[in-house]
């Protein structure tokens, strides 16, 4: 009885072990995969592989299979147990698309034959608009710099361009040099997955970079990014969200800003402006017209009290 259970338990042991080896193989592939298949930025690859992470451990801590025999209750289960532990219904649609993008994969490479995750759904999370600024409101932050300095010029150029062109963080990080086309009011924008747009860029940005670049000062002379820190190398996304930040608490502004807020501004000006959803979705490089319209409710707040000040000015 006692070689029975000591045999037993090698077996197990050695289950374990093989397909922990096989869920870390199948992992590695996918990397390659959304790296150069999907061509994901190496911070959206990261956060991938974070979450499929925590997912490997809890299938082969609660039921050890390898990723070929994953059901469909399996991931229902993993959900409910991110539910019990208090994640955000946002965070747990994350969770499952990374989830669902992973045995896409496996079927592609032929690895399983059907998904198990076709019938599983996403919470469904509540869309909280995002914080707007106003332009008095950037106009403070932009009078938080000083101009005299090379850090003030940038610093400033920064805030401006956010606004004035829309950027994501990484999108500005990358921005170089010769992205610049002031001749013909553009901005060469490389964004998600590689994918380039032109930007228009308004005077202001433009006279400010040039200002920034007088005090320009690259560690070496082949760095063409354009934001660059003390020590002349490119700015980290933390360092953009630090001066943001600083600048909008000078400014006395408390409102949550990142510089995302910048963009959240930049969007919803331009709908209050006159431009249409198209022409926005184009300009912010949204893949889908759907996380576009999320500033179509920014805009109509702003119709409604149009329209309430029209009522007001006609009672008078």
């Amino acid at each position: 009885c006692k070689i029975f259970v000591s045999s037993q338990r090698y077996k197990v042991k050695n289950n374990m072990a093989e397909y922990l080896k096989k869920w870390n193989e199948i992992t590695r592939s996918y990397r390659t995969y959304i790296r150069l298949e999907k061509q994901l930025s190496p911070n959206s690859i990261e956060s991938y592989m974070r979450d499929l992470e925590q997912f490997k451990h809890f299938i082969l801590r609660m039921y050890d299979v390898p990723p070929r025999k994953v059901e469909q209750q399996m991931i229902e289960n993993y959900m409910q147990w991110l539910f019990e532990r208090g994640r955000e219904k946002s965070s747990q649609a994350r969770y499952l698309s990374g989830i669902k993008s992973f045995f896409n994969f496996l079927l592609l490479s032929e690895r399983i034959d059907q998904l198990p995750t076709d019938r599983v759904d996403a919470p469904k999370a509540e869309r909280l608009l995002p914080d707007v600024l106003t332009v008095e409101e950037i106009d403070a932050m932009l009078r938080t710099f000083d101009l005299t300095t090379a850090k003030g010029c940038r610093d400033s150029a920064i805030v401006e361009v956010l606004y004035s062109t829309g950027l994501r963080v990484s999108e500005l990080t990358a921005l170089r040099i010769d992205n610049l086309f002031f001749g013909e009011g553009y901005v060469r924008v490389i964004g998600k997955g590689d994918k380039q747009r032109m930007v228009p860029v308004g005077s202001a940005a433009r006279d400010k970079i040039q200002l920034y670049m007088e005090h320009r000062r690259p560690k070496h002379s082949s760095e063409t990014t354009l934001f660059l820190n003390n020590r002349g190398e490119p700015l980290t996304r933390v360092m953009v969200f630090n001066i943001i930040r600083r600048a909008a608490a000078l400014a006395g502004i408390k409102k949550q800003i990142s510089p995302h807020t910048l963009r959240h501004s930049y969007a919803t000006h331009m709908l209050e402006g006159g431009a249409n959803i198209r022409q926005v979705q184009e300009l912010l490089g949204h893949e889908s017209i759907s996380t576009t319209e999320v500033y179509t409710h920014l805009d109509r707040k702003h119709l409604r009290s149009v329209v309430e000040d029209s009522f007001a000015d006609l009672k008078l």
